[in-house]
């Protein structure tokens, strides 16, 4: 078996040539697209299904809100303090 470039070989492989059109793209933005609206529909029936008013209780008082935005707002919260606490890790990785 032979190949074009040595193993040790630093040097990139050659591009396509311009003008050529890779098939995957193509394929990966219709998958993006698909996702994208599936996921939209699921965010507005969520929303939709969630309408009724909860009361929370916060640290420095009591408020009612629809139930939606008690679960957005905890979704929200709990992925800042993943990124804050992922952040701290690869800073100590250092």
């Amino acid at each position: 078996m032979t190949s074009s470039h040595p193993v040790g070989d630093p040097t990139p492989p050659p591009a396509a040539p311009p003008g050529t059109k890779r098939r995957g793209s193509s394929v990966g933005r219709t998958l993006n697209g698909v996702l994208l609206v599936v996921v939209t529909v699921v965010l507005v029936l969520f929303v939709v299904f969630n309408t009724q008013t909860v009361r929370v209780s916060l640290v420095f008082g009591v408020v009612d809100l629809p139930l939606v935005v008690a679960l957005l707002a905890a979704a929200v919260l709990g992925a800042l303090i993943v990124a804050l606490l992922s952040i701290r890790a690869r800073r100590r990785g250092r």
